[in-house]
């Protein structure tokens, strides 16, 4: 992965976080995205800290506003000359039953977790198409292909993704792009963190595994799908749950 050029939107905190870390680590340069600063910041730095191979290249980007994809893109191409890596983690919950669900509640988590991913991908494989090259890794959800009640929003964004994935893999295969989701389940991040504790002891009974996943669990299964070993591999779901819904 030296060398590589990488996107990864929500990259300032939990799993987008842990992406950029994982794939610096491999030696590529991560354009780390998200809508706050500081955050970023703090990532960029401790990528520094920690002497990885690669680098982060922080960028202060709101996936919901369709008129900052282009620009990004343009300004990420005309700076290394290519794109390998998109990494679409950025989402939004927002979360009630349906009955009492608002037509803002749904549209907002459609924007940012369906659109962006097409906005997105759509710029970008502009790029990787010319490139005969790419690796594409959509971060979906257990909620996605089973279902969660007061998350319909949340889930159809997800398995939307999901299908939107295993269309472009067949419509980008010939072209050497791979398209991938990645599911997690109950992952230990600071919106797990808050989840009443009878509730997470609930969880973790319904789990073979018996505990919450790791963000760095995560991150590594995006960086191998991310990777020239996964060459093979594309259209795929792959669910990160400790067997929750086997």
């Amino acid at each position: 992965m030296k060398d590589r050029i990488a996107i990864v939107t929500g990259a300032s905190r939990g799993i987008g976080r842990g992406i950029c870390l994982e794939l610096a680590s491999r030696g590529a340069t991560v354009v780390a995205c998200a809508r706050s600063e500081g955050p970023l910041a703090e990532l960029a730095a401790e990528a520094k800290t920690r002497e990885l191979s690669g680098t982060i290249d922080p960028r202060v980007f709101d996936v919901s506003q369709r008129e900052a994809v282009e620009p990004l893109i343009e300004d990420v191409s005309g700076k290394y000359e290519r794109v390998d890596i998109l990494v679409n983690n950025a989402g939004i919950t927002r979360d009630g039953l349906m009955m009492s669900m608002n037509d803002d509640q749904f549209d907002d988590v459609l924007t940012t977790n369906l659109r962006s991913v097409f906005w997105l991908t759509r710029a970008v494989s502009r790029l990787m198409v010319r490139q005969r090259f790419g690796r594409i890794v959509n971060v979906g959800s257990v909620s996605g292909e089973f279902g969660n009640a007061g998350q319909a929003n949340y889930a159809a964004s997800k398995a939307a993704v999901s299908g939107f994935t295993k269309s472009i893999a067949k419509e980008f295969g010939k072209r050497k792009i791979t398209c991938n989701v990645v599911a997690p389940g109950f992952i230990e991040t600071d919106m797990t963190s808050g989840l009443p504790e009878e509730l997470k002891a609930g969880a973790k009974k319904m789990i073979p595994l018996a505990r919450f996943g790791q963000v760095e669990e995560v991150a590594k299964a995006v960086a191998f799908l991310a990777s020239d070993d996964a060459g093979y591999i594309t259209g795929q779901v792959l669910v990160i749950d400790g067997g929750l819904n086997t």
